[in-house]
C-alpha cells in the first residue's frame, strides 16, 4: 500500500495510471480486428464471384491463402489484445503491415498494378495516418510505395478468356467502381470509430493534465504545511508550558470560570499539537514507527471520537457485514475530519456517517442536517478554492478530499438529498486500504 504522504500528494495513483495513447491503440487494434473480418469476407466473395460467376480463371488456392492467413491472425490476436491494457504503436504498425502484405500477395497473383483493387493501398495509408504516430505513418507510406513499385516489376497477369478480352476496359471500370465503394464504406466505418477513440484519448489526456496541475498544487501545499508545522511546534510548546504554570497558580485555580477556560484552552492546544504531529508524520519526519493496523470500524470510531466534543454531534450507522482489517491512513483521517468541519461551519448540528461494503468496495456516506451544498460548489466539486465562505483559502478541504480519495482508487460524489441537508458519498476499494507484506513486516 502506498504511504499516506503519497496518497495526500496524489503520487501513488499517478504512477499507476496506464498511458491513454496505448489504451487508444488497443481500442483501434480491436476495431481493426473486427473490420478485418469484413475484409476477409469481401475477399473470399470477390474471388469466388470472379472465378465462378465471371468465368475468369484464378489461382484459387494461392489467392485464398491471404484471407485464410488474416483469419488465423484475427483468431490468435483477438483474445490476447482483449486481455491487455494497452498496445504500442509498433504493434499496431505490424498489424497494418500484415494487411499490406496480404493485399500485395493477392495483387501479385491478379495482374499487379493493372488490377483496379490496387487503390486499396490508400486505405492502409489513411488508416496509418489516423492511428499511428507520424514516424510510423511515413514508414507505412514507404512500405506501400515499395510494394506498389515491386508489383510493377513482378506480377502474374490474369488469363482472360477470349470472350472477355474485348471487354477489358469495361471490366477495369467495374472493378474500379467496386474498389471505390469498398474503400468508401470501410473508410467511413474505420475513421468514424477511430475518431471516437482518439477523442476519448484526448479527453483522458486532458484529465491527466488537469490532475497533474492539481497534484502539483497539492505538493506545494504539502511543503508549506510541513514548514508551518515546524514553525508552529515551538509556540505550541510554549503555550502548553504557560497553561501548565497557570493551572498551578492559586489565584487562577480558585476561579472556576478561569479553570474551565484553561481546560478548554489546554485541550485545543493538545489538539493543535496532534495535528502538527500528524502533518510531520505524513511528511516522513517521524521515523522508525510501524504502520498502524486497525479495522474499518475502529478507524472510523477513532476519527469520530477525536472530532466529537463540540456543539455538533457525529455518529456512525454501521452497515458492515464484517470488520475488515486496514492500515490507518493519516490522509484519509484528515479529509474525513475536514468533512465534519465543513458540515459544522455550514450550520449542521448532526453529522451521520453510514458504512456499507458492496463487492469489496467500502461505501462511506457522510450526511448532515445543514443547509446543503451551494449549486456552484457542486458544479465545481474537486477544484481548489471552490467555496461560498468569504475567508481566504476556503474550499481547499473538498479539493484535498477528492484528490486523496482519487489517489486511493476511489470516487467522490456530493449532493443535496430531497429530505434536506448535504451528503458526500465516498467509494473506496478495500484493497487500497488493506495491509500488504511490507506493512505486515513493519517496514
Amino acid at each position: 500500500m502506498t504511504s499516506g504522504v503519497e496518497r495526500l500528494l496524489g503520487l501513488g495513483g499517478w504512477r499507476e495510471q496506464v498511458a491513454s495513447h496505448d489504451g487508444a491503440n488497443r481500442r483501434n487494434l480491436l476495431l481493426l480486428i473486427q473490420l478485418r473480418w469484413l475484409a476477409v469476407a469481401g475477399q473470399v466473395a470477390t474471388i469466388l464471384i470472379v472465378h465462378y460467376a465471371m468465368k475468369i480463371p484464378l489461382p484459387l488456392f494461392w489467392l485464398l491463402v491471404a484471407p485464410a492467413a488474416l483469419a488465423v491472425l484475427n483468431l490468435a490476436s483477438a483474445p490476447i489484445v482483449a486481455r491487455r491494457q494497452g498496445v504500442a504503436d509498433r504493434e499496431l504498425m505490424l498489424a497494418l503491415l500484415f494487411d499490406v502484405a496480404a493485399l500485395t500477395w493477392q495483387l501479385y497473383l491478379t495482374g499487379g498494378p493493372a488490377n483496379p483493387f490496387v487503390s486499396l493501398y490508400l486505405l492502409q495509408v489513411v488508416l496509418g495516418a489516423v492511428m499511428l504516430a507520424p514516424a510510423y505513418a511515413w514508414a507505412l507510406i514507404a512500405a506501400t510505395s515499395l510494394c506498389f513499385a515491386g508489383l510493377g516489376l513482378h506480377n502474374k497477369a490474369l488469363a482472360l478468356p477470349p470472350t472477355r478480352e474485348d471487354a477489358l476496359l469495361s471490366l477495369y471500370l467495374q472493378g474500379s467502381l467496386i474498389s471505390f465503394v469498398l474503400m468508401a464504406v470501410l473508410l467511413v466505418l474505420f475513421v468514424t470509430r477511430i475518431g471516437a477513440n482518439l477523442r476519448e484519448r484526448d479527453a483522458a489526456m486532458a484529465t491527466l493534465r488537469q490532475q497533474a496541475v492539481e497534484h502539483d498544487h497539492i505538493v506545494r501545499m504539502g511543503l508549506l504545511a510541513s514548514g508551518a508545522a515546524h514553525e508552529l511546534g515551538t509556540p505550541l510548546a510554549s503555550l502548553s508550558v504557560i497553561l501548565s504554570d497557570w493551572k498551578r497558580m492559586p489565584t487562577l485555580a480558585e476561579d472556576p470560570d478561569l479553570t474551565q477556560d484553561m481546560a478548554v484552552m489546554r485541550a485545543e492546544v493538545e489538539r493543535c499539537k496532534a495535528i502538527v504531529t500528524g502533518i510531520l508524520m505524513s511528511a516522513g519526519e517521524a521515523r522508525g514507527q510501524a504502520p498502524e493496523r486497525t479495522t474499518v470500524r475502529a478507524f472510523l470510531a477513532e476519527v469520530v471520537d477525536g472530532w466529537n466534543g463540540g456543539e455538533v454531534r457525529a455518529e456512525i450507522r454501521d452497515g458492515l457485514a464484517f470488520d475488515p482489517v486496514i492500515i490507518a491512513d493519516p490522509a484519509l483521517r484528515q479529509v474525513l475530519g475536514v468533512l465534519f468541519d465543513n458540515a459544522a461551519e455550514a450550520g449542521a448540528r448532526l453529522v451521520v456517517l453510514s458504512t456499507r461494503l458492496v463487492d469489496e468496495v467500502l461505501r462511506i456516506d457522510v450526511r448532515d442536517d445543514g443547509p446543503g451544498f451551494h449549486p456552484d460548489v457542486l458544479a465545481r466539486m474537486g477544484q481548489p478554492y471552490t467555496s461560498t465562505k468569504p475567508r481566504p483559502g476556503a474550499g481547499l478541504g473538498l479539493f484535498l478530499l477528492v484528490n486523496v480519495i482519487r489517489s486511493l482508487g476511489g470516487t467522490v460524489e456530493a449532493g443535496n438529498p430531497p429530505a434536506g441537508g448535504g451528503e458526500v458519498r465516498l467509494r473506496l476499494p478495500l484493497a487500497s486500504l488493506a495491509p500488504n507484506e511490507e506493512t505486515d513486516n513493519g517496514r
